[in-house]
């Protein structure tokens, strides 16, 4: 793979392998995330996207017989210590998944769940945190004057831009976005891209998609991935008009995947 070096990064994956039983679904990847930028992970269904992408929260750690070898570093503390706290890194590391998955719950009470369970009660900055994260999430205009209300009737965009009000009101250094606008129409992921090259300014974004138009249009690096191996990252703009790797190209202009 071509080398790709990133200065003071926020997020540092060495010799990463990933096994769900004696499947190997992660092959010794290396690779490294700059801080505020999108980088998007690329490749066909089933090539690890998605389970490189669940690596950086320890998701996976929810998958039985699933281990990790290699390191993944936040901030240069290594994610795998034993003495990690999880839900400190889940805080940390926020995630949107790719289908919204809101809490039979207020909007209001949405958005602050992750504050509650950290054992946070002052009303007045519970209420500056909801207004503050729905404004970034491009919501609080939409859904202001019902916060009472159940986040349940909310259409689906919203939905989506709701969990991401919630990953950020918790104040995040990463967060992971897992194909987050393959469920919605074409008018509320345009909202959501919008919204990702907004978040890019306060937020280190790493998004898994399987639209490369996407890709290309949100992301400031793109890595593409196979069969659970790192075949090229690099700027997005020089991996989707000059990619150095075959593979690559062979990928981007269609000929499988």
């Amino acid at each position: 793979m071509t080398a790709f070096k990133i200065k003071n990064p926020v997020l540092e994956v060495k010799d990463l392998r990933f096994y769900y039983g004696e499947a190997r679904a992660i092959h010794g990847v290396d690779i490294d995330f700059p801080e505020k930028q999108v980088t998007a992970l690329i490749g066909p269904s089933g090539c690890g996207k998605s389970t490189l992408l669940r690596c950086f929260n320890r998701m996976n750690d929810l998958v039985d017989g699933s281990r990790v070898e290699g390191k993944v570093l936040l901030d240069g503390i290594d994610i795998y210590h034993k003495n990690t706290d999880v839900i400190e890194l889940r805080r940390k590391v926020g995630m949107v998944f790719q289908k919204s998955n809101p809490f039979p719950k207020s909007i209001y009470e949405n958005v602050i769940y992750g504050l509650r369970i950290a054992g946070q009660k002052d009303k007045k900055l519970l209420d500056e945190r909801v207004e503050s994260s729905l404004k970034g999430a491009a919501l609080w205009d939409e859904v202001k004057d019902r916060l009472q209300e159940s986040a349940l009737g909310m259409s689906g965009g919203q939905m989506q831009r709701l969990c991401i009000a919630r990953a950020i009101a918790v104040n995040p250094k990463v967060i992971l976005m897992d194909e987050p606008c393959s469920a919605l129409d074409p008018k509320s992921t345009a909202r959501v891209e919008e919204l990702i090259g907004e978040l890019r300014k306060d937020f280190t974004i790493i998004i898994v998609t399987h639209n490369m138009q996407q890709a290309a249009r949100v992301s400031d690096n793109t890595a593409f991935l196979f069969e659970g191996n790192l075949i090229e990252y690099g700027l997005t703009d020089h991996l989707f008009v000059k990619p150095q790797n075959k593979q690559t190209e062979d990928y981007i202009t269609g000929r499988f995947g």
